[in-house]
């Protein structure tokens, strides 16, 4: 779900891989890694976006609350 979660909130802000990478502090390339799924997405990057783009990491996650 996570997958879907970064890239939709991604273009949903009119962003590019490159200046989300940027803001991570990384190169396209391994963004685009964890957006496409060969990588996971460490949990201090998962964070830092959960806090830019003002959501929280379940919401990323896919998680849901009982």
């Amino acid at each position: 779900m996570y997958l879907k979660r970064l890239r939709e909130l991604r273009e949903d802000r009119d962003k590019t891989q490159t200046e989300i990478a940027k803001i991570l502090g990384m190169k396209q390339s391994q963004y685009s890694r964890y957006e496409n799924g060969i990588r996971d997405i460490p949990l201090d990057s998962l964070i830092t976006l959960a806090k830019y783009y003002g959501v929280s990491t379940d919401y990323i996650l896919g998680l849901k609350k009982w």
